[in-house]
């Protein structure tokens, strides 16, 4: 076998005939890695792997630069799958999505000739990316980013029940 950045303790272990490789996921460097690390470790807890079987699978979902980085590291150094991990996040550090803010909803607005419809699910869309949104929050900026007026003074002056 050619060089490779596997601890030789990570080359002998055997996967089982029914290990199910994750051939259908694919890291290219321009999405968030840890988005990618969370879904590949979902999927490694219901397949039951282990550290080094996650060692030797996970080269499997690298395409385009992020298998070109892979390559590139020191022969034996990956020992563990924590050190994947650092070196991968270390990496594509660039490509980690930012925590969005409420405040960020005050930038999506109704474009002009639009329907009122598009823009609700493009803020509905937004609403699901921040964490800890209140409705009281959620509503103004919704208000705000509306061109429809009839629309705005019917969410503005109905009576919100609550239970």
């Amino acid at each position: 076998m050619g060089a490779t950045p596997f601890h030789h303790s990570i080359l002998e272990v055997r996967l089982s005939k029914h290990f199910d490789k994750p051939t259908d996921m694919r890291y290219n460097g321009t999405q968030d890695p840890q988005e990618h690390l969370t879904v590949f470790k979902a999927r490694m807890n219901l397949e039951g792997a282990g550290n080094k079987v996650r060692c030797r699978a996970f080269p499997v979902t690298l395409a385009g630069p992020a298998i070109r980085w892979f390559n590139t590291l020191p022969q034996g150094s990956a020992t563990t799958f924590a050190d994947i991990t650092r070196g991968f996040l270390s990496q594509f550090t660039t490509r980690i999505a930012k925590a969005k803010n409420p405040i960020n909803l005050l930038g999506v607005t109704q474009r002009n000739g639009k329907p009122t419809r598009k823009y609700l699910d493009r803020f509905n869309d937004e609403c699901l990316e921040i964490d800890g949104l209140t409705d009281s929050v959620a509503s103004l900026c919704l208000t705000n980013g509306l061109l429809n007026e009839d629309f705005r003074k019917h969410l503005t002056t109905k009576p919100v029940w609550t239970m």
